[in-house]
């Protein structure tokens, strides 16, 4: 199928320090068979300036520098208004720590292309070092725990039945979002920073009509958390991981719930454990983080999303 010349496509990537993840991103990105797409890196505030050396081995890419570690959600913002003010018709998220196929863009633009409704489609995600196991087939929410699934999470491909599907939630590391969509959504909830803020996005694209789709023949891989598993006095995940997954699934609760008991008691009986688990352990950084998790995602007033222009 030939794309007319009005679609056209913004690939935004948030780099942190990844330089050696983004690096391998761009070069997959290279073989892409798409016919219009630019990508926009992000660099969010790296060390040895990551932002330079990117821009100068790939000067294709639109380098946008942030003074300060925006986090996902401010990161990808920067992105998302630069490719809107460039008219860009649809755009793409995807994390750095991604390989992607020469033909996933264009597989994802048809199922697009299926239904004006259609506003964003997720690909089929398997792991980078286990290419035969799914990360991420798209989500499912449970309304009545506030609880996000990730379906055919570490499934093996020959023992999922994979299928072309309506999805509650699409991930942020790769979500093909049409332009009408966020402009009628609004953009990123950059009070998340980082974590649950897809599942955010994707609820709110839903209370708008928008439908979100997987194409489970449009494939990626990834490394999964190459940002936040790097070795920790307490572990691989920093506390600051625990601190964000806590308050900001008490911050979904709060705006996406209409079973707030039940919700309420589920997380708490879970994150309780948590903090039991780490007591045992000598945790206690990770015990403070949990705790400060609960404590903020309670109290922190909820500013609406920021809006395009």
């Amino acid at each position: 199928m030939a794309f007319t010349p009005d679609i056209s496509v913004a690939i935004i990537l948030v780099n942190w320090n990844g330089l050696s993840f983004t690096k391998a991103c761009l070069q997959s990105l290279k073989k892409v068979d798409f016919p219009s797409f630019r990508v926009i890196v992000v660099d969010n505030a790296s060390r040895e300036n990551e932002g330079e050396i990117l821009e100068a081995e790939f000067p294709e890419i639109l380098l946008i520098q942030s003074p300060e570690n925006l986090g996902f959600t401010g990161g990808n913002n920067l992105g998302v208004k630069k490719a809107l003010e460039m008219g860009f018709s649809h755009i793409l998220l995807l994390n750095n720590d991604t390989l992607v196929e020469p033909d996933f863009l264009g597989k994802m633009m048809l199922k697009m292309n299926e239904s004006a409704k259609i506003g964003v489609v997720q690909p089929l995600i398997c792991f980078l070092g286990s290419p035969k196991k799914i990360w991420s087939a798209g989500g499912k929410w449970n309304a009545f725990l506030s609880r996000a699934i990730t379906k055919g999470d570490r499934k093996n491909l020959e023992n999922f039945s994979l299928s072309d599907q309506k999805l509650d939630w699409a991930t942020g590391c790769c979500m093909l979002i049409r332009r009408e969509a966020i402009l009628e959504s609004g953009l990123l909830q950059e009070q998340y920073f980082a974590y649950f803020e897809d599942v955010e996005w994707s609820l709110r694209f839903g209370e708008k009509g928008w439908e979100i789709h997987l194409d489970s023949q449009a494939k990626i891989y990834h490394e999964a958390g190459a940002s936040s598993k790097k070795k920790h006095a307490e572990g691989t995940l920093s506390p600051r991981v625990f601190y964000f997954h806590v308050r900001n699934q008490f911050y979904l609760i709060r705006s996406n719930n209409q079973f707030p008991v039940l919700a309420y008691g589920y997380h708490f009986v879970r994150f309780f454990s948590w903090m039991s688990y780490f007591m045992i352990r000598g945790r206690f950084q990770k015990v403070r983080a949990v705790a400060k998790g609960l404590k903020d995602g309670f109290t922190t007033v909820l500013n609406p999303a920021p809006r395009w222009p």
